[in-house]
């Protein structure tokens, strides 16, 4: 299945995701002017996990989507919170500056604070989105090994030593019916989870307390200045302030933000419904992901299907055969799925940075933005989201140090970002085979 499937005005991607979204609720087109405290472009988890900060708060929010919530990313990915922080040994070395001895310890705590806000999350507004704990760090080479006994002598360290556990080749026969790995670092804390239900039922929760949604509004201009304004074909909302948290999507604020970020296109699959191949080739329903530098990622869906994605287009520009390019490596992995029915594929734009730290900063004194999670998205958008709350009202310690970070911006971004990433990940790759 490759068609888009229509849900309003706009279309949502052709996934398994949108095929089994319990969620069906539709907001209106931003026509008029509308008066807020704090106005969001961007209807993904940045964005609504951000107006629910900001609601529980006590302000006046309203989400402006070009589209339909939960659209692109934040409703197309693997489906996975993992304690992975893309960018964290640029971060230590850039954050040391301003948080000394701290730095460690600051980077370590982030690591599963959107663990934490997702789950009390789910739970306090009842969010029906397949949430599971456990996810295997798969290796496949022993240096890979390597990595994973320094992270689980960590985890013991900080007292996390219950929750982490070093599996070697035997014991991965228990897990997984996968010729491919040497061991693994199981994680009782990490999750996974249906992440359009999630980010829908967020922007219900956020509805709940009085924001504003309004979706098939595409915002064209940023005013700027005392009286700050979002523009669209139809409408206007003036607020005190504004977030920028399109992330790769938009087109906005071109001078200050283009040649920051750029899209990797990553596929993913899901199979046909497997019955009782599922519990054979995954007994304990965790997700995985395995060590190398470009991974293969996987886990099964609440009826059984195995969703499976891999690998990422530095281009740019989507695949032609994304099923064609997935097929080989499933069965690779799963020997037992030769030739099994594949029922949904899709794409996925990922927001890279090319040193992989998110982007937070100011345009103007009251327009903000973030972005740039390099494939990390639904832990850190939920950590994201609650910095900039935290700075929309005030307290800018978080804030400051992730916008004291520097960033490069590639000249002519649009034409030389892609081909620079692509050029960077092939390294990256060679440098795979030699470690």
């Amino acid at each position: 299945m490759n068609a888009a499937v229509n849900t309003g005005s706009a279309q949502r991607s052709a996934s398994y995701y949108t095929a089994s979204l319990n969620d069906t609720t539709q907001y209106p087109t931003l026509k008029g002017t509308v008066k807020v405290d704090v106005a969001i472009i961007g209807g993904g988890f940045t964005g609504v996990a951000s107006a629910v900060e900001l609601a529980e708060r006590g302000l006046k929010v309203a989400i402006v989507e070009t589209n339909r919530i939960g659209w692109g990313a934040s409703g197309r990915n693997g489906g996975q919170v993992t304690g992975s922080l893309s960018g964290d040994e640029a971060m230590r070395k850039q954050m040391r500056d301003k948080l000394g001895d701290d730095v460690d310890d600051f980077i370590w705590h982030l690591r599963w604070r959107g663990h934490q806000i997702i789950e009390q999350r789910v739970e306090r507004y009842g969010i029906d989105c397949d949430l599971k704990r456990g996810h295997l760090h798969a290796a496949m080479k022993d240096s890979h090994m390597g990595e994973l006994r320094a992270f689980a002598a960590e985890a013991e360290r900080r007292g996390m030593g219950d929750q982490v556990e070093l599996l070697g080749q035997n014991a991965m026969r228990e897990h997984l019916q996968s010729p491919l790995y040497l061991g693994a670092l199981k994680n009782r804390r990490n999750l996974h989870l249906h992440p359009l239900n999630l980010c829908l039922g967020e922007a219900r929760a956020a509805h709940s307390l009085g924001a504003l949604i309004f979706e098939n509004s595409e915002v064209l201009d940023i005013i700027h200045g005392d009286q700050p304004a979002l523009v669209t074909a139809h409408g206007r909302v003036e607020a005190k302030q504004i977030l920028l948290a399109g992330d790769v999507y938009h087109k906005l604020e071109k001078r200050q933000l283009k040649g920051k970020i750029f899209p990797a296109m990553g596929g993913i699959v899901t199979t046909a419904p497997l019955g009782e191949l599922a519990t054979q080739i995954n007994p304990q329903d965790l997700a995985v992901y395995d060590c190398r530098f470009v991974l293969d990622y996987y886990r099964l869906t609440a009826d059984g299907r195995l969703l499976f994605g891999g690998g990422a287009n530095y281009s740019g520009r989507d695949s032609r055969d994304i099923a064609g390019e997935l097929r080989p490596c499933i069965e690779r992995t799963f020997p037992a799925l030769k030739g099994v029915p594949i029922e949904f594929k899709w794409s996925c734009a990922m927001g890279i940075v090319v040193n992989r730290i998110p982007q937070l900063g100011k345009l103007s004194d009251n327009v903000w933005y973030c972005q740039g999670y390099s494939g990390h998205g639904i832990a850190t958008s939920h950590i994201m989201g609650e910095i900039m709350a935290e700075a929309l009202t005030g307290t800018l310690e978080k804030f400051d140090t992730f916008a004291g970070c520097k960033h490069i911006k590639v000249p002519m971004g649009d034409v030389l970002g892609n081909p620079l990433l692509a050029a960077g990940m092939w390294y990256y790759q060679m440098l795979e085979k030699l470690r």
